[in-house]
């Protein structure tokens, strides 16, 4: 018998393995890579390591000697000959701003010179050299491993004394970028919630026919195209589209006064919505057709009115429902990109979209994982909420 089991439970592990295969190759892998590359950052300890080196026990204030300067102008006639300087001086000056042309002018100006004094030739060759921060920004730059990713993706900063310090105010862009999309989630969720509860509520306490013909409705987003949904509301909701001339034809509002409703935070929220309102209505749907409609008449032949019936008898029994919702409305909201960028404009857009600009746009991948990072903690922490308030065991989805 218990061979027999235990043959059962390994035919049973082994079906299993395509999934795991899948999951791993699909999500576990690029999730690991992504969490990695905002911390590893090799390029320029491989590039210039003979420098870094000779960087290893200078003091960090003042310039260093003539054998680190020649070193230095080595490794950047080398770099310039394998053609990978223009990445190494970029990555040294996400660390320091400006270094990236230091580098390359001293490159150029020193490719084929050979003077007495190494010191002088490269300060002349760029001032900055003279400077004891262009040579902390080469050994910060030069760290294989480091957690400036991150800081800076909670816009901190390591100073000149090694110590952790807020970035100054001009340059406090993420916190209050990732504050501006938890807020955006959740004001997405309550809209959906306020909006698919009723909803979700009538399918369920329809007719079998009005119930099918409901629920059919709220399925059609899933087969449109996404694209198609969001730029269709770039149609209804600019300046001259169905809404305006709808408030204008009614005369709610004059034709000088047509209101902005995209290319802001207004057709963010709109376009959003209606793109994971059905992500709230299913989970609630699929709780609430397994509520007998008796528990209410029984409250009531009890001497309750509605809203106590409703506070006290039917949300506790469909908070699963509503949990799961608000769960996966939040989490998908966070992580939106097409919609924002498209409709959002420039007050609209989220933390999605500056992790998109640092992938495409400044190439900047290890401030992207990091703040990909970010966004990863916080969804976790959410999942620990709920599992903490609601347990992920009462989830219903269907």
């Amino acid at each position: 018998m218990a061979r027999a089991l235990r043959s059962a439970r390994v035919r049973a592990a082994l079906l299993t393995l395509p999934l795991v295969a899948f999951i791993g190759a699909t999500f576990v892998a690029p999730l690991g890579a992504m969490l990695i590359r905002g911390v590893h950052q090799p390029l320029v300890a491989d590039s210039m390591p003979r420098t870094l080196a000779r960087l290893e026990g200078w003091d960090g204030r003042s310039v260093p000697d003539e054998a680190t300067f020649r070193t230095l102008a080595s490794e950047l006639r080398s770099l310039r000959e394998r053609r990978v300087l223009g990445a190494v001086a970029a990555r040294v000056n996400r660390v320091e701003s400006g270094m990236r042309g230091a580098l390359v002018r001293t490159a150029r100006k020193l490719r084929r010179a050979s003077p007495a004094s190494w010191r002088e030739a490269t300060i002349a060759a760029d001032p900055a050299w003279g400077e004891a921060r262009a040579w902390r920004a080469i050994r910060r730059a030069g760290e294989r491993y480091t957690a400036r990713h991150y800081l800076n993706a909670l816009d901190l900063r390591r100073d000149a004394a090694g110590a952790v310090s807020a970035q100054p105010p001009e340059r406090r862009i993420y916190l209050s970028l990732l504050g501006r999309t938890l807020a955006v989630a959740a004001a997405i969720t309550a809209i959906c919630l306020v909006l698919g509860y009723p909803l979700a509520h009538l399918i369920a306490n329809a007719r079998p026919a009005t119930s099918n013909l409901l629920l059919l409705l709220v399925l059609v987003p899933f087969w449109t195209s996404l694209l198609v949904r969001t730029t269709s509301w770039i149609v209804l909701l600019q300046n001259q589209g169905v809404v305006n001339d709808l408030l204008v034809a009614v005369g709610l509002i004059d034709e000088e006064e047509r209101v902005a409703l995209i290319y802001n935070m207004t057709g963010t929220l709109i376009a959003m919505t209606h793109v994971l309102l059905p992500f709230m209505i299913l989970p609630l749907y699929a709780v609430m057709r397994t509520i007998p409609p008796q528990y209410l008449r029984a409250a009531a032949s009890l001497g309750a009115t509605w809203r106590q019936a409703f506070v006290r008898v039917y949300w506790p029994q469909t908070l699963p429902g509503a949990a799961a919702g608000a769960l996966l409305v939040f989490i998908l909201a966070i992580g939106y990109y097409i919609t924002p960028a498209l409709v959002g404009g420039r007050t609209g857009q989220l933390i999605s979209n500056m992790i998109a600009y640092h992938m495409q746009e400044s190439l900047n991948w290890g401030l992207a994982a990091a703040l990909g990072g970010v966004l990863l903690v916080c969804v976790a922490a959410l999942y620990l909420v709920y599992d903490r308030l609601v347990g992920i065991e009462r989830m219903r989805l269907a």
